[in-house]
């Protein structure tokens, strides 16, 4: 499925039931989580008892709506050797606070026959060297291939399914939410939609979550979406012209829901929009940059504002019958780790 061109990324199989699938992604994410993130303030302030309340809801709700990937968060805690409650509280942070350290910069390229989403993946710098793709082959439905961090189920990241969907995903900051479904299971739950309307259907039916935004394609399908969602609302946009989002919200924002802009998100999407309208033709040339006025698109700063960093960096290339992929780590100019091409539906 994919060459392996040096090994800052692993590229893990997974297989078989939710619970096993879970169970294998925890293992691989294990040493890093002990080691690192459940030493981190931001695991206690997740964990903390004034949630309680609200991951009661979220848990109803994934239980009911969404019971295998309950399974595989069950799954997920046992290889982690973590308490569920503790692990499932990690991967409803962004619905229980409005600002974590989840970045992101996408660049979207719609072409005659083709489309390009290119992305930028930003988060905590110490999981620097411990992330991996995880090739996923459930027992039931569509197989996909993920970048994932230690202790977080796919779906929030970059992905690429059987069904030839792609998606990137970027973290909006909105104010006031009141969620009743996790938007990584969301995420994660999107990745079983065997085409782009029922993805699009999907998020419909259950943005009441965190604020995200996907930028969405299928091979042989012409569209190129932006879709923007949270408390409820959405916005979906089709890509005509070459755009950038640095994940904040630019469309669901008309008098719907107020959000939060970091200087780095606001800097970003200045510095992308910038360089598209200088006639910036290279997807890599937009998410390598640093030299912007304010902060940079790349994120290498130990001392990040948001605490981010850039851990990885994908090219995707949908066309009507195929998806190309190639994916870096944390240095551009480093070559790539992987790159592959498979058919546009399984």
């Amino acid at each position: 499925m994919s060459e392996q061109i040096n090994d800052e990324l692993g590229w893990h199989r997974v297989s078989g039931s939710p619970e096993a699938i879970g169970r294998q992604l925890g293992c691989l994410g294990r040493d890093a989580v002990q080691t690192f993130l459940v030493r981190d303030s931001l695991w206690e302030e997740v964990n903390s008892d004034v949630h309680q309340p609200r991951l009661a809801v979220l848990e109803h709700s994934v239980r009911r709506e969404f019971p295998d990937i309950w399974q595989e968060l069950e799954g997920l805690a046992y290889g982690l050797e973590l308490p569920l409650q503790q692990v499932f509280a990690w991967n409803c942070r962004g619905d229980l606070l409005a600002s974590v350290p989840d970045g992101c910069t996408t660049v979207q390229l719609s072409e005659e026959g083709r489309h390009t989403i290119a992305h930028n993946e930003d988060g905590l710098p110490f999981f620097k060297g411990h992330c991996f793709i995880a090739q996923v082959t459930p027992n039931e439905g569509p197989g996909f291939a993920s970048f994932c961090y230690p202790g977080s189920i796919p779906g929030h990241t970059y992905a690429v399914t059987e069904t030839g969907l792609v998606q990137a995903v970027n973290n909006l900051r909105l104010l006031g939410c009141t969620p009743t479904l996790p938007r990584m299971v969301l995420g994660r739950g999107l990745m079983k939609a065997q085409t782009l309307d029922e993805a699009l259907a999907l998020i419909q039916q259950h943005s009441s979550c965190g604020g995200f935004h996907f930028t969405l394609a299928q091979a042989g399908d012409p569209r190129l979406i932006s879709i923007e969602f949270g408390n409820g609302q959405h916005s979906i946009r089709d890509i005509k012209a070459a755009a950038v989002h640095a994940n904040h919200a630019l469309h669901l924002q008309s008098g719907m829901q107020a959000q939060a802009i970091t200087e780095s998100s606001r800097d970003r999407q200045i510095r992308g929009e910038q360089l598209l309208s200088q006639g910036a033709k290279s997807p890599l040339d937009i998410l390598g940059d640093t030299s912007g006025e304010g902060l940079p698109i790349h994120r290498e700063c130990p001392d990040d504002p948001d605490r981010e960093n850039t851990l990885s960096t994908a090219v995707i290339t949908i066309a009507k019958e195929t998806i190309s992929w190639t994916i870096y780590g944390s240095d551009l100019s480093d070559p790539p780790v992987f790159k592959g091409t498979v058919p546009g539906h399984s």
